[in-house]
């Protein structure tokens, strides 16, 4: 199923409970990131190798492919709110993200495309980078 099939089916299923009424663009987003935290509540206090084998438990997958599918229908409608084609959105944001992180200079890193690469010493090599502020 497109990802136009589903907006088209959950706007029905919103449709027939009229609740849209309740779908502010400002109330979709703040509902998007709590079904994110949701997600995230599945992960709390675990290790990576917890985190890692939630899809062998039947029941912890269930609740991570609940939560996902939240986070989806969510963010289907904040897309579907503002105008925003998702499938075109994502191949955008492939090309930027491709310009963005070339693969010569950012396969195999974490680092993010704005912080300075470091030297052979490990450090930074950007002229003035301070690293950190100590707290205080």
């Amino acid at each position: 199923m497109s990802l136009s099939a589903l907006t088209a089916q959950l706007i029905d299923f919103r449709e027939q409970r009229d609740w849209a009424q309740f779908h502010s663009l400002r109330n979709l987003i703040v509902s998007l990131n709590l079904e994110a935290a949701e997600l995230l509540e599945l992960t709390q206090w675990k290790s990576d190798a917890e985190v890692d084998a939630l899809p062998a438990s039947a029941a912890s997958r269930e609740a991570l492919r609940d939560e996902c599918a939240d986070v989806l229908l969510y963010l289907l409608l904040v897309a579907e709110r503002a105008g925003i084609d998702l499938e075109e959105a994502a191949q955008v944001k492939l090309r930027k993200n491709a310009v963005r992180y070339p693969v010569a200079s950012s396969y195999g890193s974490s680092r993010k495309h704005h912080q300075p690469a470091p030297d052979e010493r490990g450090e930074a090599a950007a002229a003035g980078f301070r690293g950190p502020r100590p707290r205080g």
